[in-house]
């Protein structure tokens, strides 16, 4: 990250930490790990666990691992390896380490055995549906498997033939022999192994029988040496089994872990499970497309690293449970890039305008500004002027209401850094549409007021219809037209409630042609319109498409009840 990033708001967890340092508990630097399963892309709420555990590493000067917890070979895939690899680099970190669950696999099963043979671990043959009955309620104690007792020798005699592969798949699982009747159910005697035949991105058909989630976790934790594992407030039980895993194998001062709230955002989903959904039944193009809550999709849309970090430390890092309005992410968003990009004309919608007194043929040069007053950056273009323009179609109204100011018969306006021009006749096909509006401009407004000192009220922005370059725009909205599209749970399904607007294409809009010579990077403020960048897969220089990064304002504000 750059130097003169801002420095972190305080929170209890640095505040720990910062005690732990100080008393020296640990004995060793400090490290913090983010461990992502494999089995997707990296959304909006892995932003804030990224930028916490690895901004703790830096601040304390310490470490951040970065850990694939790649326990399930029926889910992972080495793409979504890449995929976290490059989101990471992307938001501005680096890992002290990058380490797999998948290679603890070794580790995990001596432990196991290390278990058995202590008699604090046992093989189940029971199916999932009996062990699930024997669990109990969160009101009555479960009840003891009917293999619960067998000897420590058996036990080991069948872990070792179930990593042979002598078994089918369900036909036993290790559990941990902790206590039926515990409060948390997790400690029910939990499940740490299973069979499994199935190839395994990394390990192939090295292994068989593969640990469940809490029992590489914790153990993975205490293997690379963290000092402080942070988690999100779903994993707040299961820390009883970390603990009674990490002490049962024999680690001194294992990690400690804090529990934070995870990010619930409006308007977004982040269960990579339903994500998957969205690709693979193509309501969306892909993993990275702009629409998607994933750093992929914001990263194709346009948003910055920097935006996201700023969103990170203003969600903040709380124990309870909230939610956080969409609008504060698109306000970090827009408050990032008005700093920063400059301004251009882009007609959306376009209408001709003929300015019938002015010089055929003549194109003069108008100059024109990148930034505004208040932006501290300067730059400014030459946007070329002609007889005939293009405006918005929605900025000239026939019979306009009385708080319109644009154009309509009979009226004058600004042309954004060009002349006062007036609609004297309006030009319509045979079904009634306006085509083309024929108008006069006053030569004396040039980039000012008049000179008689008439005053207009409606100012638009333009483009030459000599020198404007076609492009097509993809405007970007939200994908669910509800604030919580799984408010509903499992009886309605959260599809349903995709916005069928999150987005529209308009082809056939005309911009200024002074975004030719800039980089294919270049992001900009269509003015009166939005922010936009033009789309790093699909854009050409003969083709050119520019995705919607975000509005200039809240434009649902009055929708859910904000206006």
């Amino acid at each position: 990250m750059s130097d003169a990033a801002p420095e972190p708001r305080s929170n209890f967890i640095r505040d720990l930490v910062a005690t732990d340092i100080e008393s020296g508990r640990f004995g060793r630097p400090i490290k913090t790990r983010f461990p992502p399963e494999p089995n997707g892309f990296a959304h909006i709420g892995h932003v804030k666990s990224i930028c916490l555990n690895f901004g703790i590493a830096r601040d304390f000067d310490g470490g951040c691992n970065l850990r694939f917890d790649d326990t399930n070979p029926e889910t992972e895939d080495m793409k979504y390896v890449r995929a976290f690899e490059e989101d990471v680099r992307w938001l501005g970190f680096s890992w002290a380490g990058e380490y797999f669950a998948s290679d603890y696999f070794e580790k995990l099963y001596e432990i196991a055995e290390l278990l058995v043979t202590r008699g604090k671990a046992y093989v189940d043959s029971q199916n999932a549906e009996q062990i699930r009955a024997g669990r109990g309620t969160v009101t009555t104690a479960g009840t003891n498997s009917p293999f619960r007792d067998r000897s420590p020798e058996e036990n080991l005699d069948l872990l070792r033939r179930m990593k042979a592969g002598e078994f089918a798949d369900g036909a036993h699982v290790l559990r941990a022999k902790i206590d039926m009747a515990s409060p948390n159910m997790i400690m029910r005697d939990p499940l740490l192994l299973r069979i499994r035949k199935a190839a395994h991105y990394r390990r192939g058909d090295a292994w068989c029988i593969y640990p469940l989630y809490d029992f590489a976790h914790g153990l993975s934790d205490a293997v690379e040496g963290i000092t402080h594992s942070l988690c999100t407030l779903e994993f707040k039980d299961n820390n009883d089994i970390y603990k009674w895993l990490v002490t049962e194998a024999g680690f001194e001062r294992p990690p400690e872990q804090t529990e934070f709230s995870r990010l619930e955002l409006d308007y977004t989903v982040v269960s990579k499970r339903k994500l998957l959904r969205l690709v693979n039944e193509k309501h969306v193009s892909g993993w990275d497309d702009p629409r998607m809550p994933t750093i992929a999709g914001m990263r194709r849309r346009g948003v910055r690293p920097e935006a996201l970090r700023t969103f990170a430390d203003t969600v903040g890092v709380s124990r309870k449970p909230q939610r956080t309005e969409l609008a504060t992410l698109e306000h970090a968003i827009r408050d990032d890039l008005n700093m920063e990009v400059p301004r251009v004309l882009c007609v959306t919608k376009p209408l001709k305008v003929v300015l019938t007194n002015y010089p055929e043929g003549q194109v003069e040069e108008l100059d024109a500004s990148y930034y505004p007053h208040d932006v501290p950056k300067t730059g400014s273009r030459k946007i070329p002027f002609s007889r005939e323009l293009w405006v918005e179609r929605d900025d000239f109204m026939e019979d306009p209401p009385k708080k319109f100011y644009r154009l309509a018969p009979g009226r004058e306006v600004r042309l954004r850094y060009g002349y006062f021009i007036r609609c004297e006749s309006v030009v319509k096909d045979d079904a009634g549409n306006v085509i083309e509006l024929r108008c006069t401009y006053d030569p004396a407004t040039r980039g000012g007021d008049a000179p008689d000192g008439r005053k207009v009220q409606g100012t638009i922005h333009w483009v030459s219809a000599a020198r404007a370059l076609d492009c097509e725009l993809r405007m970007y909205d939200r994908l669910f037209r509800v604030p919580d599209p799984e408010a509903g749970g499992d009886d309605v399904d959260f599809l349903t409630m995709v916005n069928p607007e999150s987005l529209v294409t308009l082809s056939g809009a005309k911009i200024e042609p002074s975004v030719a010579r800039d980089s294919d990077d270049a992001r900009y403020q269509f003015e009166r319109t939005g922010y936009f960048w033009r789309d790093p897969v699909d854009s050409r220089p003969e083709r050119l498409v520019f995705n919607r990064i975000v509005t200039l304002r809240d434009g649902w504000a009055k929708v859910v009840g904000r206006g």
